[in-house]
């Protein structure tokens, strides 16, 4: 009764927004002490977010070649009246246009969008949240094949009350989603009495860097089609694929493989962050193919709108056909390369990763390096060693949902060449440390088997009472050989 008023709301003063996990810990502790080339060579490294800044000098070369692209030049100060007035949620036309060409564009062409069905979002963030407020109920639950990333509890659930449920998927066969997986996470969650909405997938995934391919696509679509349920692709790194094989999208899909498949039950959230390395823009994109889901989200932009100088800027740049051609190629290239650098580099020291074909991440395993029993705590006291003493802000897997401790995600696309020769040179050596040390302690190991060993012969030895002979001199406690090891 005279206890004091809350002053903020249940959900407000919460924790669902999930800054308690360990992957928002370890970006505290890169702000705290952020690694500089040149000021501040001690610093943590930022290797826990996905970020593409390996192309952006072609972004930056084209708006000085485009200024009428800008309504703050000379070339486009005639557009700034009419952009500087327009708050139509429906975005501009020419930017939707642009849009839904870019996303077939980037698809390879085998899939055709349609800009009416472009909504706009506050970042892929924004999109994913639309999407669980008007798909779902409090209380109901989005299926999401494990690892998954972090931010999806915070971006499905934290507003809206959904529930996210894990398909547990394996190592075993790279991580990949199964039919029979799926299933089982289906029916674990309705003898459970909880209603699954929707299945909620990452193409290509983050944090796995693999693409999803066409059959579990079909059998995603078919699956949902039959049991009544959404299916929601994020499809974020979809210009992000460097190597065979190629790209799928659900769009392509349900174009060509499952015709039969209900479209109103298939949406797909996009953004500009990753593939172009503009998560500034906050530009999110909702697709979906179901009337209702466009008319709602569409309502909901206002809450989360982009700005009209920045919708004008893109509508000219993702125009340029031949422009996003070039770039598409070569930011395929570049993450090519730098995958490739980093991967071997790790190999120098036997560290593997999982096989990969797009993203700006590696799924680099660990699992030899936990000490004790393979638990979440091992790697959790592992990725405290990395951030606290190695000093590179990595994700653990357990941040991911993963079931198989020892797993990290290590960013890698977000810096340039010397800062990554850094941090491959600090991971090396404190890999070539833990081996010297294993090594070390395996030669103990060994030495005292074989001091027990000796001991045992000794007590035998001494119960003959042989003392005068050669071999009672060797097991005595003087013997040079049993002093050593001992």
């Amino acid at each position: 009764m005279g206890g004091k008023p809350e002053l903020l709301s249940r959900m407000a003063a919460g924790d669902g927004h999930g800054e308690n996990s360990s992957y928002f810990d370890g970006w505290k502790a890169y702000d705290e002490n952020p690694f500089d080339l040149h000021h501040n060579r001690g610093g943590v490294i930022q290797m826990g977010l996905a970020e593409n800044q390996l192309s952006l000098d072609l972004i930056e070369e084209w708006s000085k070649n485009h200024p009428e692209a800008s309504i703050c030049t000379a070339e486009g100060a005639s557009q700034f009246k009419r952009i500087a007035n327009f708050q139509d949620y429906h975005g501009l036309p020419e930017f939707r246009q642009a849009m839904a060409q870019f996303m077939g564009q980037v698809r390879g062409w085998k899939a055709t969008f349609d800009p009416d069905r472009v909504v706009m979002s506050g970042g892929a963030t924004g999109a994913q949240e639309t999407l669980a407020f008007c798909l779902a109920n409090p209380g109901e639950a989005f299926l999401v094949p494990t690892p998954y990333y972090p931010g999806f509890d915070r971006d499905c659930c934290w507003r809206s009350g959904i529930k996210l449920l894990p398909i547990e998927c394996h190592s075993s066969n790279d991580f990949r989603l199964t039919k029979e997986a799926l299933v089982t996470a289906y029916e674990r969650a309705r003898s459970d009495g909880i209603v699954v909405k929707g299945i909620l997938i990452t193409n290509p995934s983050n944090p796995l860097g693999t693409t999803t391919d066409r059959a579990t696509l079909a059998m995603l679509a078919t699956f949902a089609t039959e049991h009544r349920v959404h299916l929601i692709c994020d499809e974020i790194y979809a210009g992000s694929v460097f190597v065979k094989p190629e790209f799928v999208s659900i769009a392509e899909v349900i174009e060509h493989d499952v015709p039969g498949a209900d479209r109103d039950l298939i949406h797909i959230a996009y953004s500009l962050s990753k593939d172009f390395g503009l998560p500034g823009f906050r530009v999110g994109i909702v697709y979906s193919f179901n009337d209702a889901v466009v008319a709602c989200a569409r309502k909901m932009s206002s809450f989360g709108l982009v700005s009209s100088q920045t919708q004008h800027f893109l509508a000219k740049m993702l125009g340029d056909e031949e422009f996003m051609a070039m770039f598409l190629r070569e930011s395929a290239a570049r993450l090519a390369a730098r995958n490739e650098r980093f991967t071997a580099g790790l190999r120098e020291v036997g560290i593997g990763c999982l096989r990969s074909n797009a993203g700006l991440f590696s799924w680099m395993d660990l699992r030899g390096m936990l000490r004790g029993e393979k638990t979440a705590e091992a790697e959790l006291e592992l990725w405290r060693v990395i951030v606290r003493k190695v000093k590179l802000n990595v994700s653990p897997g357990t941040s991911f949902h993963c079931r198989e401790p020892g797993w990290f995600r290590v960013c890698h696309a977000n810096m340039d060449d010397e800062t990554m020769e850094v941090a491959l040179d600090r991971i090396r050596v404190f890999v070539r440390q833990h081996q010297r040390q294993q090594a070390k302690a395996q030669r103990w190991a060994a030495k005292g088997q074989l001091h027990l060993s000796l001991q045992r012969h000794a007590g035998i030895a001494s119960q003959y009472h042989a003392l005068s002979s050669p071999m009672a001199a060797l097991l005595s406690p003087r013997s040079p050989l049993v002093h050593a090891a001992s």
